[in-house]
This record gives structure tokens, sequence and C-alpha cells, in this order.
């Protein structure tokens, strides 16, 4: 009987705060919104907790009665404020390049609305096999494992809930909302100070 083949390598990332640096645009979007609807919203302190649903954010500022509009003018103003001031992160480029350098497949697993995911990546310069967006926690488990993710590298507890979900390495970077301590806390299987250090990270893991 012939060997069966082992699966390809397939890595998820998030993308705020793990691939892309996206707080600029986001505070931007929240200021256009705010200034449009006269809604106080505090993009200062709404940049230091990324990660959620969009949703679930704009609930602190708008009745429930507006959120779905606010939710879809967000969107719109998104790609006017957005896109311009945001850069990958430290690492990210060497990141993606080490998987494919491995044969492997990118699938980018994000919260945010999918396709101003997809124009992000397309501004940055960071190609992906797969991007599927709105997805959070184990709804980002459920696409990993979908599609056949062994790693997911991201930068939130609610990151690690989706790779454990999935049954995949959870790799957690502290260049988000939590530190080092907390990810390895939270149940990270490996944690990174960022990026660059991931292509090394993934040689040592891939050798066994």
């Amino acid at each position: 009987m012939p060997a069966t083949s082992p699966a390809p390598l397939t890595v998820g990332f998030d993308l705020d705060m793990t691939l892309l640096d996206t707080r600029p645009g986001i505070h931007a979007t929240y200021r256009a919104l705010s200034a449009e609807t006269g809604t106080h919203i505090d993009a200062d302190l709404v940049v230091t907790r990324l990660g959620p649903p969009l949703l679930d954010e704009i609930r602190n500022w708008f009745p429930e009665a507006e959120v779905e509009r606010a939710v879809n003018r967000y969107r719109e103003l998104y790609r006017d404020h957005a896109f311009a001031p945001t850069v990958p992160l430290p690492g990210a480029r060497a990141a993606v390049e080490a998987v494919r350098a491995h044969g492997g497949r990118v699938a980018v697993i994000t919260g945010k609305y999918e396709p101003n995911a997809r124009l992000h990546l397309e501004h940055a310069g960071l190609e992906a096999d797969t991007v599927i967006g709105d997805l959070w926690a184990e709804t980002k488990g459920e696409a990993l494992r979908a599609n056949g993710a062994s790693i997911y590298v991201g930068d939130h507890l609610g990151d690690i809930v989706g790779a454990r979900h999935a049954e995949a390495v959870a790799v957690a970077v502290a260049t988000g909302p939590y530190g080092v301590d907390e990810l390895r806390a939270a149940g990270a299987d490996v944690v990174l100070a960022d990026l660059t250090r991931f292509p090394e990270w993934l040689d040592r893991h891939l050798a066994g």
C-alpha cells in the first residue's frame, strides 16, 4: 500500500495587528463616522481593543436602532480613510514568504469585513490564497478547520480560542492589545514578540 501523503501546509493569519497595523486607519474612520453622525466616539480608546466584531464596538456608541446603519456607513467610510495609513507590521512579508518557501498556503482569517480585508491586503502588497472575513473566536476555528490549517497566527485571545477550536497550533504575537505573559497564560502554544521571529520558528516546527 502506498504511503499517505501528508496534508499540504496551510497557515492561517489574523489581519489587524497581526499582519497589518490598522490602528491609524481605524482611528481615522471612527473620527469620520463621529463627525458625520454627531455621535461621540472615543477613537483613541477603540484602537486599544481591536479584535472583537465591529458590531460589538459600534454598540458601545450607538443605540441599537442605529447600529446596523452605523456599521454599514463605517464600512463605506473605511475605504476612504483606512488603506493609505495602514502598513504591514514588522516581519509580515517575511512570515508570508516563509510559508510559501515551505510550499504552503496562506489563509487570512479575520474579523474584518471581507471585502475591506481583501482591499487591505492588495494595498499592502500581501498575497493570500484564501481570505475569509466576519469571523471571531470559534467561528475562526471553523474556517481554519475547513481550510485544513494546522497553524493559526494572531494577536488576540480570541485568536487563541479559534486555533484551539480548530486543533491548530496557536501562535500568538504580542503586537496587539496583549503582552507576552497574557498570551501565554491564555493558552498560546507559541508566543513571539512579533512576526520577525516567525520564519525561524516555522523552520524548526516543520523540522519536527
